[in-house]
């Protein structure tokens, strides 16, 4: 194996990974390099954790080394030999690669993509049941750099993913994380990627505490909620098997990116992929969750067809045809199992919009007590958009789960102050801001003898409001109207979008008056013409 020369303590490994992103920078678009890594980070974490336990069966006495049985009852997957690293850097500068096609059984001439793609195709079929169409095979295309692929396995080959007695350090989770957030930021909107960062995913999940349970994501992207989820309940000294993990992307590409990211940390999943998303095609209609945790595309408007209209998950309203925030938020209610909670990232707008119907839809929410509390997040959170979010909390029996009663009641919390910027463009919860969130609403939520104390409210931060009070203020859940400090009503649409819209407007108004001024000029002449 090659040499293991970073120890995953400091940003050395994230400073290999943006030389390999250097490397493909040139040649393709963000959006594509991005697979391209991650595709190779996979391949060579896999195989490390191969060899590492292939070493400790050769040591047993009765172990057979070649049995993938041997592997797969340890949570390894089996690395057949043409796909093993030592093979791939073996070759990774030869112009031409004389090997055997596993899809024909044939040999084959090809280069070190074809080599790749191969080696794909091998553990694909190795490990069906859990990989099966699921690995990028795109490696031998023309417009791939074969010269620049082989300088990236030979960086990569430098990058230990496993500590001395083999267990994993979590890097390839370090990658994914890297990867996804840099090149969200990168690509901006354009990218698909609807990344959730970190602080914000590890806010939801400390929330809700998923401790065992079904847990739900109609929107799973990568996965980022499902590997906070695996954190939450080991490091509170439970065991994955408490909990089940179900999810729905209908973005073939980030699906693949989620069945990976999923497989190599050993975590058991459903993830459902179509075409048409969880509104036209749900993949889970029968079944009930007790956590759902989202960050669904905010405010996307191409979302409803006719056959949604009278759907049973529109308990609350009819959403807009224009808008599908409402829809998601009924969607996840919907699936909400009797004692079901969920925390929702969804756009400011969403709690005071009354376009459409959405007012409407949002008092038959709060009037049916579903509503349990509000978070305004602080601005340039988010990677990819730079609209306001806050934090939807939702949950189906507010007297439930060993809770204090808190029926009629919400709890607003204003986040706006809080975070750190880490660079020009973005901000980050500490952990001590994460704490300071969660641990009001636990406050707010528990009963005294669980010992997270007494809840007040603070100005300014944090109010528990009835729903008498809520109706005096016409059924917007904007926290700052509740906390004491009076919050500007936001529609949602970046104010750099809205004077772009504006111009837009003024332009075509202006060239309207130009064109009916030139008519008005041409009919006085011609009245002018006949006297």
């Amino acid at each position: 194996m090659a040499s293991q020369n970073n120890s995953g303590s400091d940003l050395g490994f994230e400073a290999e990974l943006f030389k390999a992103a250097d490397k493909l920078r040139g040649n393709l678009e963000p959006s594509e390099y991005k697979h391209v890594a991650l595709g190779l980070i996979f391949l060579k974490y896999i195989s490390e954790a191969f060899e590492h336990h292939r070493a400790k069966l050769l040591q047993e006495e009765f172990a057979d080394p070649e049995d993938p049985e041997e592997y797969l009852a340890s949570n390894v997957f089996w690395v057949p030999q043409e796909a093993r690293w030592e093979n791939l850097q073996a070759n990774a500068k030869r112009p031409q690669i004389t090997f055997i096609d596993v899809a024909t059984g044939r040999e084959r001439v090809g280069d070190i993509g074809n080599l790749i793609d191969n080696a794909m195709d091998s553990i694909e079929r190795a490990n069906a049941s859990v990989l099966k169409d699921v690995l990028p095979k795109e490696y031998g295309r023309p417009q791939l750099d074969k010269t620049m692929l082989g300088e990236l396995i030979d960086l990569f080959s430098n990058v230990g993913m496993h500590s001395a007695d083999g267990k994993s350090r979590d890097l390839l989770g370090r990658a994914y994380e890297y990867f996804i957030s840099q090149f969200a930021g990168a690509e901006g909107r354009r990218g698909g990627e609807f990344f959730t960062p970190r602080s914000v995913v590890q806010t939801i999940v400390e929330m809700l505490e998923p401790h065992n349970g079904r847990v739900y994501d109609p929107a799973c992207g990568s996965g980022g909620m499902f590997v906070q989820s695996e954190r939450f309940v080991e490091n509170h000294q439970g065991r994955r098997s408490d909990i089940a993990i179900y999810g729905q992307e209908r973005n073939h590409t980030t699906w693949k990116l989620c069945k990976m990211n999923l497989a190599v940390r050993g975590i058991d999943a459903d993830i459902r992929w179509n075409n048409e998303g969880s509104f036209l095609n749900d993949a889970f209609p029968t079944l009930k969750f007790d956590y759902a945790m989202a960050n669904p595309p905010f405010n996307i408007s191409d979302w409803w067809q006719p056959q949604l209209e009278g759907d049973v998950r529109w308990k609350y309203g009819t959403p807009p045809a224009g808008n599908a925030n409402f829809a998601w938020l009924q969607h996840i209610i919907h699936h909400l199992a009797p004692r079901g909670t969920a925390g929702v990232v969804l756009a400011n707008g969403s709690m005071s919009s009354q376009q459409s119907g959405e007012g409407e839809i949002r008092k038959a929410m709060i009037e049916g007590d579903v509503v349990d509390c509000m978070v305004a997040l602080p601005g340039q959170l988010f990677y990819s958009t730079q609209i306001p979010a806050c934090l939807w909390f939702l949950a189906r029996d507010k007297s439930a789960n060993g809770h204090r009663d808190r029926r009629g009641e919400v709890l607003f919390i204003d986040a706006r102050n809080l975070g750190h910027m880490v660079d020009r463009t973005r901000r980050e919860f500490s952990e001590s801001d994460i704490a300071t969130i969660t641990d009001t609403y636990h406050r707010w939520r528990a009963k005294p003898e669980a010992g997270f104390g007494e809840y007040e409210d603070i100005p300014g931060f944090c109010a528990s409001e009835t729903l008498d009070e809520i109706r005096k203020h016409g059924h917007v859940l904007t926290p700052g109207r509740y906390v004491g400090a009076e919050d500007a009503e936001d529609d949602g649409v970046p104010i750099a979008e809205r004077f772009s819209a504006l111009t837009a407007t003024l332009e075509d108004q202006f060239s309207e008056s130009d064109r009916l001024t030139a008519l008005i000029r041409k009919k006085l002449a011609m009245v002018r013409d006949d006297v």
